[in-house]
């Protein structure tokens, strides 16, 4: 039996461990994942009033409980406390890392380290319940927010701003983030990209949802759609769509709704400005298409006032220790999935999701890169199976200490916030830290 441990629970976990255990029947997977609970950014970077989106969670749920997959959670390999990646490898004939990317860009403007300003990745982290997140007093005296990106995170927190409590109560935002969000004084946000329109990276599906949040309206200026070159014609499918629907926003007359979404163009940051110690607006740089498909600067600024501003600027990939690391892609280096060190292939390592290929591509973007990384894997099963395996590897997990929650203990997770939800007289509420996420799931 080839024994192969799979580092991340989420999509590209997920859809390598279905790939193994499908394509070959001597094949069993242990998938780990530093949480106690699995599904990765499904359960943790989904945004909680897309439901649809969520329910992904059903069919994640079928693979782990495959009878030749086992989900070991709280569990950390590499790192401070972690179990380094060489006695890992000890425990499995492969290992395959599909730990995604688990920071965000910077912006690298004066300013950004001002209380007040985020990363996207960090409200996401909040109003998500993820057990290493922090009410920081996102929303606290805050009246106007400048969303800094336009793609769909950058979509999701704008409309989380904005959404009400009455649409927010039958999803499973923790209390604490409903509560917060409930009683935000925010009357403005605006979300600002650099580009023009037509290089703006959300979907239509998720940009027509800000128009359709009861007591709020979007504005989008038409000078920044007409200073836009592109010819609508030639844009594929999805952005001439976006284009009709910010066309549609343009010609609106003001509806004098008690929530503002100003979707802003050709507006580079170039400085946070303080006030009173922590931020108070973003300096924006005017641009201008360049001919080429970029942007240039015009040397006219426009200060637009804010007391939270969430960067949505992209992710990226973190180093994990014991593996090679390219800083340029943030990727671990590989070819066809395999894991390459010193310009040569590495037996028994693999990579899959964004820490293969970057953080690129949507959920299901996922299923033919795990698919190319696990055929990879099974060509080399052969020359794999001579390693000598201790007998069980979750003997070698408690030699390191580490006591991995099983799947029984994620089922308890999920009982004690059913549990929680009919407390509250809410639906399913998420436990929002880990000490109410261990304890639950030492209780199975």
């Amino acid at each position: 039996m080839l024994r192969v441990a799979v580092v991340g629970s989420g999509p590209s976990g997920c859809y390598t461990a279905q790939t193994l255990v499908q394509c070959d029947p001597g094949v069993c997977v242990d998938v780990l994942d530093r949480l106690p609970c699995p599904y990765g950014l499904v359960r943790y970077g989904v945004a909680p009033d897309h439901e649809k989106i969520k329910s992904l969670q059903s069919s994640l749920r079928t693979v782990l409980e495959h009878e030749r997959v086992r989900f070991l959670g709280g569990v950390r390999v590499g790192g401070p406390g972690g179990l380094p990646v060489e006695r890992l490898r000890e425990a499995y004939h492969a290992v395959v890392y599909c730990v995604g990317a688990a920071t965000d860009r910077r912006l690298g403007i004066p300013g950004e380290e001002l209380p007040g300003s985020w990363s996207a990745t960090d409200f996401v982290a909040w109003y998500s319940a993820h057990p290493d997140a922090a009410d920081a007093g996102f929303l606290r005296g805050v009246r106007s927010a400048v969303v800094i990106g336009v793609g769909n995170v950058a979509v999701d927190v704008t409309r989380m701003l904005v959404r009400g409590a009455t649409e927010l109560r039958p999803t499973d935002i923790p209390q604490a983030a409903l509560d917060t969000l409930a009683a935000s004084g925010i009357t403005e946000v605006h979300m600002v990209g650099r580009r023009g329109p037509a290089q703006a990276r959300f979907t239509t599906k998720e940009l027509r949802e800000l128009g359709a949040l009861p007591g709020s309206e979007v504005t989008v200026d038409p000078a920044d759609l007409a200073l836009d070159p592109v010819d609508p014609t030639a844009l594929p499918a999805v952005q001439r769509r976006n284009l009709e629907v910010l066309r549609d926003w343009a010609a609106r007359p003001p509806a004098g709704a008690g929530r503002h979404i100003g979707l802003r163009f050709f507006l580079r940051p170039v400085e946070l400005l303080a006030d009173g110690g922590r931020v108070g607006a973003v300096r924006f740089e005017r641009t201008a298409p360049d001919g080429h498909g970029g942007v240039t600067g015009t040397g006219r600024f426009e200060d637009v006032p804010a007391q939270l501003v969430l960067r949505s600027v992209g992710y990226r990939g973190v180093a994990l220790d014991g593996l090679p690391f390219d800083p340029a892609s943030g990727t671990v280096p590989n070819a066809a999935g395999r894991v390459v060190r010193d310009g040569v292939p590495s037996p028994g390592e693999y990579v899959a999701g964004w820490i293969k290929r970057g953080p690129t591509g949507v959920i299901g973007t996922n299923r033919p890169c795990a698919k190319e990384t696990a055929t990879s894997l099974l060509t080399d099963a052969p020359a794999l199976l001579g390693k000598q395996l201790p007998e069980d590897p979750v003997t070698a997990l408690r030699a390191a200490g580490i006591e991995p929650v099983p799947w029984a203990g994620w089922l308890a997770i999920e009982q004690a916030e059913a549990a929680l939800g009919a407390r509250l007289g809410r639906s399913v509420v998420k436990l929002a830290d880990w000490d109410a996420l261990l304890t639950a799931a030492r209780s199975a």
